[in-house]
């Protein structure tokens, strides 16, 4: 697999995801189901080595960019995996810049109001999920 293509599918699943896990079910879509670079236990395997050594929860994905890709796919990875934040310092230089304007004060609202909604129906969800299995399991 390309390391380009490695890095271009773990840059659409982690900035979707809010941090850690998050992106896990993306990736495995992608390099798994889809494209077949991966199986199951080789996810897990990355999986493992990100969750035993010390560092960000989800630098899992530089596992995942090595097993498809070998070295350039874990560069390609690192990457990905440090895009989203060095994009937002620009993003923030030109908000605090133009936070004064209405229309974009208004979209920033906007932004922070369905953040919170998405966070609060994912709550409820998997709260619910909780309260199925537990009555299941009694």
């Amino acid at each position: 697999m390309s390391p380009i293509v490695v890095y271009v599918l773990l840059l659409k699943a982690i900035p979707t995801s809010f941090a850690g896990m998050g992106s896990l079910p993306q990736i495995q879509q992608d390099f798994v189901e889809t494209r077949h670079a991966l199986t199951v236990e080789q996810i897990n395997q990355a999986v493992l080595v990100g969750r035993s050594t010390p560092g960000p929860i989800g630098a899992y994905v530089v596992s995942v960019g090595y097993l498809a890709a070998g070295w350039p796919g874990a560069v390609a990875a690192w990457l990905a995996m440090i895009t989203p934040a060095l994009a937002a310092v620009p993003l923030v230089l030109l908000m605090q810049r133009c936070l004064y304007l209405p229309r974009v004060r208004a979209a920033v609202d906007a932004v922070v109001i369905a953040s919170a909604i998405l966070i609060l129906s994912s709550g409820v969800r998997m709260a619910v999920d909780a309260w199925q299995q537990l009555v299941s399991v009694q």
